[in-house]
């Protein structure tokens, strides 16, 4: 009786006949239209936040509609961290609570399938999205927020050109020099407060230049009445001069647009590998703080928000099994709940990590190891 009655449970299904064992087909349908549902939701939630914050350019600013609704939409990928993991733990926490409801996994008990069987293919499922969100945090995400930063300048200064972000650290991968700009002028090209550190040998650096203006020219940068220090192996200043014009190269030959361009300053603007590069820039240099610690802080999420995906999944399982049969409202706060209690664990660690008091990426992992030891302990009480 138990195996007819999971045969009329899991009907045939064109996914199963060519891909898939009949009870994973069933599970992954049951879990995609939620999880579609939660997902656009989220994004939608997003880009309305957005556009009202930016709603007051459009009326007191007069920026144009079009312009503004660019800022919102290129903004939008930087929820992707984020949605996933949400979209994950409401289609866990609906399926499983649908199918807990309607007495199938009862159903699929009686028949021999244990708790962890049935658990396997919403894992797998979390797992898959993590990979999809890390790729897409890498590769969609960061050049989407630069072009979004661009345009958000664009309405403050109502300019036709796309301006940049002043203060910011660019280091050359090739030579090894730092450089540092202060503000950048309107036409994109002349910078002001430039100091250019050199490294050496045996310390941080063996020279820095230090000029109140610089003018970009092709791909090198033209320093006027620059102070001219050079320093020993200790550190010591052994001499100073003043020098009417220095000329030097930009990374990689870079133009001004490229040399200035806020992917190269905006943490959620650079992929894993261009944030870890100007994050061992900064520490070679000795620059510490806030700073510092949000971008290593920054650069630990690049992996580990898109890992709570699986962890989403992970302890909405054993909470629709243990409260599924209360109905789907339930699910919903309770995904409303984990969400937020996720939500509240990694400020807390954020706070505690980019302040220096813990280790960076112990912080950026920690709501990851809370939750999913925690869904790990309930999913074997379950199983028991």
């Amino acid at each position: 009786m138990a195996t007819l009655s999971l045969r009329r449970l899991l009907p045939y299904t064109r996914s199963r006949a060519h891909f898939l064992p009949i009870l994973d087909a069933y599970l992954l349908r049951e879990m995609a239209w939620p999880f579609v549902g939660a997902f656009f939701a989220y994004f939608i939630f997003w880009a309305l936040n957005i556009f009202v914050l930016s709603a007051q350019y459009i009326i007191n600013e007069h920026v144009s509609f079009f312009l503004a609704l660019r800022f919102v939409i290129l903004r939008v990928p930087q929820a992707i961290p984020m949605a996933f993991p949400f979209a994950s733990l409401v289609a866990a926490l609906l399926a499983m609570g649908r199918l807990m409801g309607d007495n199938e996994i009862n159903a699929m008990r009686t028949s021999g399938i244990n708790i962890l069987r049935i658990a396997a293919t919403p894992l797998v499922f979390g797992f898959v999205m993590f990979l999809v969100t890390y790729a897409m945090n890498e590769f969609v995400a960061p050049p989407s927020v630069d072009l979004s930063t661009r345009a958000f300048y664009q309405m403050i200064y109502h300019s036709d050109s796309l301006p940049f972000e002043t203060q910011f650290f660019r280091k050359d991968p090739d030579t090894g020099n730092t450089f540092y700009v202060t503000q950048v002028g309107p036409d994109g090209k002349t910078l002001y407060g430039v100091q250019i550190f050199k490294p050496g040998r045996d310390g941080p650096w063996n020279e820095t230049l230090q000029a109140r203006k610089g003018v970009i020219a092709g791909t090198v940068l033209v320093l006027k009445d620059v102070i001219d220090t050079r320093f020993n192996a200790q550190g010591y200043v052994i001499g100073q001069q003043h020098v009417r014009s220095v000329t030097i190269g930009l990374p990689v030959q870079e133009s001004a647009a490229q040399f200035l361009s806020t992917a190269n300053n905006d943490p959620w603007a650079m992929s894993s590998k261009q944030l870890a590069l100007h994050v061992h820039a900064m520490e070679q240099q000795g620059i510490g703080g806030a700073t510092l610690g949000t971008m290593q802080f920054t650069l630990a999420n690049k992996v580990a928000w898109p890992f709570a995906c699986f962890i989403a999944v992970l302890i909405a399982l054993p909470l629709a099994i243990r409260f599924g049969k209360r109905g789907r409202m339930l699910g919903m706060a309770l995904s409303i709940v984990a969400f937020f209690f996720y939500f509240v664990l990694t400020s807390a660690a954020s706070a505690f990590g980019t302040s220096g008091a813990m280790n960076t990426y112990v912080a950026a992992w920690l709501p990851n190891i809370i939750m999913g030891v925690t869904g790990a302990a309930l999913l074997r009480l379950e199983d028991r």
